[in-house]
């Protein structure tokens, strides 16, 4: 597994700048407004020869009571967890605050290899003697960055990628389909991946939680590569009383955030439980092609009937997920399995599907045929045009006249035709909604 390094700090450090200019790519949005940032967000970039991944963070507020903040404290509390090298952002314009003492107490706590960056340093030379104070922080060296115009990120990159394990991999990934095999403990997903392996790779035991951590085992079949991510099953929050199982959920939702696909182990023999719904919801939300698989299909007692009804359980219980693909298996015999891997390897290739720009407003033309927009006090929804902004999961931009009468029924309607015509079976799809005025549209 790639080294992950987190980047975390009080808000409005600068730490989305640099995330963003490590990146290469506008991918965390950047305010002057603390707290913009508030989830995880994740990016694969190298330096040099080495690859990791980078994780940018909310400002942490240690003793925030305001709800948000807290989150965004436990979302970056969670980054630190994973993180193999923790970059602490500061500011020199602000000088060493309490908060910074206190993340850096908390760092410390967490026995992290850290590296201690002090932004808005903007000018070449000698740094003011405000720089000189973060040695109080007790964290070593300070290194010196303007995160807004690039100087000394060099530096920093160095000093990260030094701090990585020795046995870290740090090759560059192939073109591989990275999935995520979650589930609740003890529902087969060692055993699935065991079976694709033909081999004993990953620790299989009827002991729920055997596997502590997320594991990564490469295969290949025919010319195509998959990255498979085992991870430990997700017990409810209540039920994690060590950290060592705190840990290994938050490695299970990096796992998901990592991937492409998640194929998503139900045991057959229990049914659907609560925490399923939770796991599917997070891989749902994350925007990822996700697979129902229905493992211990071979020892279920069944009738004639027993898929149908489990199938519409299914459906039911996971209306948010209508476009997910369903598979019964038993990872224990085989049965299914390589239509499992077939199917894995097309829903991804919807999830990145990209369609003209020409052939969308085709269809959008159609449907608004169809069936009319929606109007409110005499004023009718006109959809001017749509574009595809984004694949994985494909994101549709919708220029309009009027948001607000964009309801929520006629959004799925419009998804339900672009569905009908392209595909996109396994994915999500996204829309952006964006105003227009009529004297603007093209």
């Amino acid at each position: 597994m790639k080294p992950l390094v987190a980047v975390v700090g009080r808000p409005n450090v600068g730490k989305s700048t640099l995330f963003n200019k490590i990146s290469g790519e506008r991918i965390s949005i950047v305010e002057d407004i603390p707290g913009v940032t508030r989830d995880r967000i994740y990016s694969d970039v190298s330096w040099l020869d080495k690859h990791f991944t980078l994780i940018d963070t909310g400002g942490i507020e240690p003793d925030s009571k305001d709800e948000i903040l807290s989150k965004m404290r436990e979302q970056a509390q969670l980054a630190i967890e994973m993180a193999d090298v923790v970059v602490l952002m500061t500011s020199v314009k602000e000088g060493v605050t309490a908060n910074d003492y206190e993340v850096a107490r908390m760092l410390m706590k967490a026995g992290k290899k850290i590296v201690l960056a002090v932004n808005k340093v903007d000018n070449i030379g000698e740094p003011p003697m405000e720089f000189y104070e973060f040695y109080n922080l007790g964290l070593g060296d300070p290194i010196a960055i303007s995160s807004a115009n690039g100087l000394g990120i060099g530096d920093l990159l160095d000093e990260i990628t030094n701090l990585f394990p020795d046995d870290a991999d740090t090759a560059e990934d192939e073109e591989e389909i990275k999935v995520a095999v979650i589930g609740r403990p003890n529902a087969g997903k060692s055993s699935l991946i065991n079976n694709i392996m033909g081999e004993e790779r990953v620790i299989v035991s009827d002991v729920a939680g055997t596997t502590r951590d997320a594991i990564d085992t490469h295969y290949e079949k025919d010319g195509d590569k998959f990255l498979f991510i085992d991870t430990a099953g997700m017990r409810k929050r209540g039920k994690i009383d060590e950290s060592i199982e705190r840990y290994s959920v938050v490695r299970s939702l990096a796992a998901v955030d990592r991937s492409d696909v998640c194929v998503i182990m139900i045991d057959g023999t229990e049914g659907i439980a609560e925490q399923d719904t939770k796991i599917a919801g997070y891989a749902d939300k994350q925007g990822k092609a996700c697979i129902f698989a229905i493992n211990k299909w071979d020892i279920v007692k069944k009738n004639d009937k027993t898929m149908n009804v489990f199938k519409d359980k299914i459906r039911e219980t996971f209306a948010f997920m209508s476009y997910a693909s369903m598979m019964f298996i038993s990872a224990k015999t085989g049965q299914r399995v390589g239509k499992l891997l077939e199917e894995i390897k097309f829903v991804n290739e919807q999830h990145k599907r990209r369609i003209t720009t020409g052939m969308l407003n085709d269809v959008i033309n159609e449907a608004v045929n169809k069936q009319q927009p929606p109007s409110d006090k005499g004023r009718r929804l006109r959809i001017y045009y749509g574009t595809q902004a984004s694949v994985a999961p494909p994101t549709f931009v919708l220029f309009v006249n009027d948001k607000e009468l964009f309801h929520f029924s006629y959004k799925r309607f419009i998804e339900n035709q672009i569905r009908e015509n392209f595909g996109f079976d396994g994915t999500p799809i996204r829309f952006i909604i964006r105003e227009r005025t009529k004297s603007e549209k093209r």
